[in-house]
């Protein structure tokens, strides 16, 4: 059963979104968006003013306030949100995020088609206005790649805008020939048709590499290295500049002068804030106790505000002043990632009451951040301010949120679609899971949070049902990794016999908490940096040599709400005991591996056997036909695995080679 709510079409060519619904696109998709139009924009351009042109052409893309209307939701979602952030729908159609991103496309192709004397190469309507963002005394630039992506950019060079645009929308955006031929068509390209067969041919060499070079910081124009610009030349300037500036201040401070008591404040007020409308208690935004039934955007938008203060307009008042103008005594606490700014619209209120001596508000705002705010009843310790990122959550991830914690005990608030929760240790995993009481505003009971020091000598978790009403028998794990939102836990099993590849699924069987069991310690080394998700993949099974018993291999991967990623290579030799650690391997971060765009693995560790002896044992996942070790000790075995005698401390690389070709280097 798919986690993610299906994709939605639409036969709608012209369904132009409103100002709410674009901003939530752009904020959601953003560097999407910005990489997208870095592909696509003239590499003449230079790299500085390609990535400064890049952040203007999705900045530029949201619609104006004063002709847009809101357009009718597609499909049924919250009413607070209405249809903020939908599906992209695959034909380029039907969504705000699909309406954006022909925008953006248009104004890249456009940079090609202007004259070269043309200022800022802009079309002439965004020309006019001023070029933002801009930057003054550096030079931004990409990270650089290595060889294969320098290869690939030079390649990109080479070929027209449309042709790029066609590249890039069929690796990134993952539309077939005729989606992104109808797209082009939209955006304006002459020749649509000649710019997809030119990018088919650009990807035919390989693929999934080109794919995965497209997605490296070389061509992520919102990951940046700075420079300075010409100093010499600047400092001529900035005299310039100084002198009419000073001619600036004295006749501004003249102006205020005559001006100052038609602007001053009237009596008791305080200064206006940019934000002030969105800090109004008022203007809090709440959702219908049923709407998460009967809608198809399961997230944080569709639960209902609860507790018992939520009619509290002096706390409800605090909460979002201390938001918009955070005081140096409120302790403030961020994922990473997530920016600790003030809201740009009215949030929505998620829980306002009292838990364990403190008065609690949790705050959503806009499908971006869930805020936590808590203040003490009691004494005089002061206020807390925590930040955690939530873009596109889902059933399972946006499932609980953390309402208080102290200690080695912490309460959950359950979203309104859980019908059942349950609580189990990890590393007990022959053990039944118990009932976990929930009061009626949804707050849990204090349950045990896996311990912060260095002991793992237990590992408790959610195990949570959703209801029948939107899922059918779907029940899944959650755990605390120190954020607001817990972490959901998957399970891949090992490859079978004549199968294809298989999909993470819901850790509740026996095979995914034996396999737990033995990993969960390792979950140590990623609190508090803002997982969303972690996948354990049995990604192959080796007999051992001598005893011919078999081991297992699992990749354990971490998705943060950020995006990047993190694995760790787990080796599992026999054990005694169920909850006998795995030995890591390899530890990657920022990578792919894993994860369904980056399929393939090959790993290897130095192994004693009952008898003494050293071995080097490799293995691979499915598509490995052949793994070849050199240096220190050379042999070779067809398929997924290579056992061979080693000393302790030899020296071995370890390659395999790809059943439809290619080849791969182990992880480190």
């Amino acid at each position: 059963m798919p986690i993610h709510p299906p994709r939605q079409r639409s036969t709608g060519n012209s369904e132009r979104p409103g100002v709410q619904q674009a901003e939530s696109a752009l904020m959601e998709h953003y560097p999407r968006l910005v990489r997208l139009a870095y592909l696509v924009l003239p590499p003449s351009l230079g790299r500085h003013r390609r990535v400064l042109a890049a952040h203007a052409a999705v900045q530029r893309a949201l619609p104006g306030v004063r002709t847009v209307p809101e357009a009718p939701a597609l499909s049924r979602v919250p009413a607070q949100t209405r249809g903020a952030g939908r599906s992209p729908a695959p034909d380029g159609t039907g969504s705000a995020y699909a309406w954006m991103r022909l925008r953006v496309l248009r104004a890249a192709l456009a940079h090609e088609r202007r004259p070269r004397w043309w200022p800022g190469r802009l079309p002439a309507p965004a020309a006019l206005r001023p070029s933002l963002p801009a930057v003054w005394g550096l030079r931004l630039f990409p990270q650089a790649g290595g060889a294969a992506e320098l290869a690939l950019d030079q390649a990109l060079s080479a070929v027209p805008g449309a042709v790029r645009a066609a590249f890039a929308l069929r690796l990134l955006e993952a539309l077939d020939g005729p989606e992104a031929q109808a797209l082009l068509t939209r955006a304006g390209s002459p020749d649509p048709a000649g710019a997809v067969r030119a990018a088919r041919l650009l990807e035919d060499a390989d693929r999934a590499g080109a794919e995965e070079l497209l997605r490296s910081g070389e061509f992520d124009p919102c990951v940046l290295q700075t420079r300075p610009s010409d100093l010499l030349r600047r400092r001529h300037r900035m005299r310039a500049v100084a002198a009419v500036a000073a001619l600036c201040v004295v006749a501004g401070g003249l102006v205020a002068l005559t001006e100052r008591g038609a602007s001053a404040p009237a009596p008791g007020g305080g200064a206006r804030s940019t934000f002030a409308p969105a800090l109004d208690p008022a203007a809090l935004l709440t959702t219908a106790a049923e709407e998460w039934a009967d809608t198809s955007r399961i997230d944080f938008t569709a639960w209902p505000a609860r507790g018992d203060r939520t009619e509290d307009r002096p706390l409800l008042s605090r909460a979002l002043r201390a938001w918009g103008h955070t005081p140096d005594s409120v302790a403030v606490s961020a994922t990473p990632g997530t920016l600790a700014v003030p809201p740009a619209q009215p949030p929505q209120l998620l829980y306002a009451g009292e838990v364990d001596g403190a008065a609690v508000v949790l705050l959503h705002d806009r499908g971006v951040r869930v805020v936590r705010y808590a203040e003490p009843l009691t004494g005089s310790a002061p206020p807390a301010l925590d930040f955690a990122r939530t873009d596109g959550a889902d059933v399972t991830t946006g499932a609980a949120l953390v309402v208080s914690r102290g200690g080695d005990r912490a309460r959950f608030l359950m979203a309104p679609w859980i019908s059942r929760t349950t609580t189990r240790d990890l590393l007990a995993p022959d053990s039944p899971a118990r009932t976990l009481e929930v009061n009626g505003d949804g707050v849990t009971a204090a349950v045990p949070r896996p311990s912060p020091g260095g002991r793992c000598d237990s590992w408790p978790v959610l195990q949570l049902r959703s209801s029948g009403r939107i899922v059918e028998n779907h029940a899944f794990l959650l755990t605390d990794l120190g954020d607001l939102a817990p972490v959901h836990l998957t399970f891949t099993p090992g490859p079978a016999a004549g199968a294809g590849a298989r999909q993470p699924r819901e850790a509740t069987s026996t095979p995914a908490l034996l396999a737990w069991a033995r990993t969960a310690c390792s979950l140590t080394a990623l609190r508090g940096t803002g997982v969303r998700a972690v996948n354990n993949w049995n990604f192959a099974e080796q007999r051992l040599p001598e005893s011919g018993t078999p081991a297992q291999w699992l990749c354990t991967r971490a998705d943060t709400w950020q995006g990047p990623g993190r694995v760790l290579v787990q080796f599992l030799p026999p054990s005694s005991s169920l909850t006998g650690p795995g030995t890591v391997v390899a530890d990657e971060r920022d990578t792919a591996r894993c994860s369904r765009f980056g399929q393939h693995i090959l790993a290897g560790t130095h192994w004693k056997a009952p008898s003494g002896r050293w071995y080097v044992l490799a293995a691979g996942s499915r598509a490995v036909s052949r793994i070849e070790a050199t240096g220190a000790v050379r042999d070779a075995a067809a398929g997924t695995t290579l056992a061979v005698r080693a000393p302790r401390d030899a020296s071995v690389e370890l390659t395999a080679r790809l059943r439809e070709g290619g080849s791969l280097a182990a992880v480190r």
